[in-house]
């Protein structure tokens, strides 16, 4: 008998007699016939003939074909039609799903990077509060120029080394990539500000609002999809975040001196406008945060940036644009210089501030190997559950207040990050195991012929 071709114009199924089938199957090889064996629900009888041929001129995808045909074929007369689609669906399954036994537990190996992620996001976020939380701190933009021109040097370094690799700068790469770095110039700096008024745990749990926006982002702009779970946790990080709101207001205004536990609305108003400036700065923060993160998707695929050569650019064109706004928008009177950088705490400071450039590269590499090292599950659930820590730490070391709304506003957005992991691992893994089952099993049209 011939090969079997790609083409055909006799249709499998439709009459064919059993030794058609049989007889070409002595080109499908004998693994693969035995791994589908060993399936739930194999027809009797089919492994003992595969098993004995193999000649491997078929390709496995055909032999896949072949097999599921000779399963459901209605001349099988032991095997009712019901019992057909249940072997097809159990190979389905296993098929769609082996990828799955992929995901890799926590494991004593996945402790070290998670825990040295953990603790990069943590000291970043506590040394940048430190640094914009002086009095009479108001140079952000030499504070993040600063920061990028360390964290350009370490990764130079680092690539010297020969631990990490890059791509060299490229002039028309940086034409491209411009306007993604001074969106992330915005975000940077927006953020800094919203630091400067807000406490960490208020900054953490709206930092959650911007998920949202680059969820609906994706919905318009890439065909991304919101499933009813996303809801659930876009609802409670809009939750927390309002419950977060309501305890900073009632925090401040018994810190301006109420005398009793009701606030009047004249205290009330004048405590939201004390505290309207920070919630500004934030709600900037998360528009321009999900305008950068959409807007890097897009350029990604144009220019195909590794996630070094994102970093790299990120920084080392943001320092120009940071350099240019803090000559022109900051004061550098020697003053003003005194009381930003006071003597007393000057070196400390420019310690602080050097350490935390070089903690973004922590987490850059840190992020990197705990996905290498676990799972993309697992990174992103280390990611929901980071929140909670680093709100702990801005009560511990900044004297946050604690009370019952803050408490418990934390609380929900930690719940809320949790959720929304969950959300999307579970949409990621239908979403992958649907275009597997598709793309390995199409059995409606596949058809077999013999050559002439």
């Amino acid at each position: 008998m011939s090969p079997i071709r790609a083409r055909s114009q006799t249709r499998v199924g439709v009459g064919a007699p059993d030794l058609f089938i049989v007889h070409n199957l002595r080109t499908f090889f004998t693994p693969t016939a035995r791994r589908f064996a060993r399936f739930p629900g194999y027809p009797r009888g089919i492994a003992k003939r595969l098993t004995s041929f193999t000649t491997p001129s078929l390709s496995p995808r055909h032999g896949f074909h072949l097999i599921l045909r000779l399963m459901s074929h209605n001349s099988l007369k032991d095997r009712s039609s019901h019992s057909d689609e249940r072997d097809v669906v159990e190979i389905k399954k296993a098929l769609a799903t082996s990828g799955a036994d992929k995901e890799l537990a926590a494991s004593p190996a996945a402790v070290l990077p998670i825990a040295c992620y953990c603790l990069a996001s943590i000291l970043m976020t506590l040394v940048n509060k430190f640094v914009v939380s002086g009095q009479n701190f108001s140079m952000n933009f030499l504070l993040l120029c600063i920061q990028s021109s360390v964290c350009c040097a370490c990764v130079a370094i680092v690539k010297r080394l020969g631990i990490i690799s890059f791509r060299d700068f490229d002039v028309q790469d940086a034409k491209q990539w411009f306007p993604i770095s001074f969106l992330l110039v915005s975000v940077i700096y927006t953020g800094s500000k919203s630091l400067q008024y807000l406490s960490i745990p208020v900054y953490t749990i709206f930092k959650n609002l911007t998920i949202i926006l680059i969820a609906y982002g994706e919905v318009l702009w890439f065909g991304g999809r919101v499933t009813g779970l996303t809801l659930v946790s876009f609802f409670f990080m809009v939750l927390s975040s309002i419950i977060a709101a309501m305890a900073d207001v009632s925090t401040t205004g018994d810190l301006e001196g109420a005398d009793s536990v009701l606030i009047d609305l004249p205290q009330v108003t004048n405590v939201v406008r004390n505290l309207d400036v920070g919630y500004v700065w934030m709600m900037l923060n998360c528009a321009t945060s999900a305008a950068y993160v959409l807007a890097m998707r897009k350029r990604i695929k144009s220019t195909g940036f590794a996630d070094w050569d994102t970093m790299f650019y990120n920084n080392l064109l943001s320092i120009p644009v940071l350099a240019v706004f803090s000559i022109i928008v900051e004061d550098w009177s020697s003053d003003n210089l005194a009381r930003n950088f006071p003597p007393e705490t000057r070196n400390l400071l420019l310690f602080a501030i050097s350490f935390s450039g070089a903690a973004a590269v922590g987490i850059s590499y840190t992020t990197a190997w705990c996905v290498r090292v676990t799972s993309s599950t697992t990174y992103s659930m280390v990611g929901a559950l980071n929140k909670l820590p680093i709100a702990a730490s801005g009560m511990i070391f900044f004297g946050d207040p604690v009370t019952m709304g803050s408490v418990s506003a934390v609380a929900i957005g930690f719940f809320a990050g949790t959720v929304y992991a969950v959300a999307k691992n579970n949409q990621k893994k239908s979403e992958s195991a649907r275009a597997q089952a598709d793309a390995i099993l199409p059995l409606t049209s596949t058809t077999l012929t013999r050559n002439p």
